[in-house]
């Protein structure tokens, strides 16, 4: 029988969703806690492999076994794994679900602060100046990203991606205090691609790029093109999509 799993993570001290060798990840805690409390090998297949550093609201896995359990397997779940992964909820789907390739879109956000603010050093890019962002800008540009498909210009070298076409659905900021928050949903999204994109609007917010050089920087299909990645602990998965 195969199962859904939703849950949460802070991604502050895991190198990444994906096992790697020698470093922690959230896979492997998952793994082994559904292993240890169903006293049989589970194995996961994750929605996606976010990066080092960045965390997750909304992240679903799937994994397989013919045991019957009841709901008390999130209470066992969230008493045996670290606090900083916490489960939601888990439940039957059909065999052709699958939670990386069943999905229809994902949603990111990513978190600036415009003020130096100890307790979001961890969820958020903490950038301050003198002179704030220009968001209208920024947001001028995201209409730009709404015209194009082909984002190789903020693809990560060197991957086994087969194509670099994403179709973008929302890509916005909105001001929150002193903190600016940028929403982005796709059909799906390159490695290291959203901390890219971020990294080229925050030249457009500081006025070294205007927001028509997003049209050439895209069209020249090459990452040296793009602003530098912004870093990892702003970044968050906030949703999956799925046709359940």
């Amino acid at each position: 029988m195969r199962y859904f799993i939703e849950f949460a993570y802070d991604g502050s001290s895991f190198f990444g969703y994906q096992i790697q060798p020698n470093q922690i990840s959230v896979q492997e805690e998952l793994e082994k806690a559904l292993s240890t409390i169903l006293r049989e090998p589970i194995k996961t297949t994750g929605a996606g492999r976010t990066d080092t550093g960045v965390h997750a609201k909304k992240m679903f896995a799937h994994f397989e076994t013919d045991q019957n359990f009841g709901e008390n397997l999130v209470y066992q779940l969230n008493s045996f794994l670290p606090e900083s992964i916490a489960i939601k909820r888990i439940f039957p789907v059909s065999g052709d679900m699958h939670a990386r390739f069943s999905a229809t879109f994902r949603t990111y956000e990513y978190y600036i602060s415009q003020k130096k603010d100890p307790f979001s050093a961890h969820s958020s890019w903490q950038t301050w100046r003198q002179k704030p962002l220009n968001i209208d800008a920024m947001n001028y540009a995201c209409k730009i990203l709404l015209e194009y498909e082909d984002f190789t210009s903020f693809a990560k070298l060197h991957t086994d991606n087969k194509t670099n076409i994403c179709k973008i659905y929302k890509a916005e900021w909105e001001q929150i205090g002193s903190h600016l928050k940028f929403t982005i949903s796709a059909d799906r999204f390159l490695r290291n691609m959203v901390r890219a994109i971020v990294g080229t609007m925050v030249e457009i917010g500081t006025g070294k790029l205007q927001p028509n050089d997003l049209r050439k920087i895209i069209e020249d299909q090459s990452r040296n093109s793009a602003g530098v990645s912004a870093p990892a602990q702003g970044l968050f998965l906030v949703d999956v999509g799925y046709d359940f």
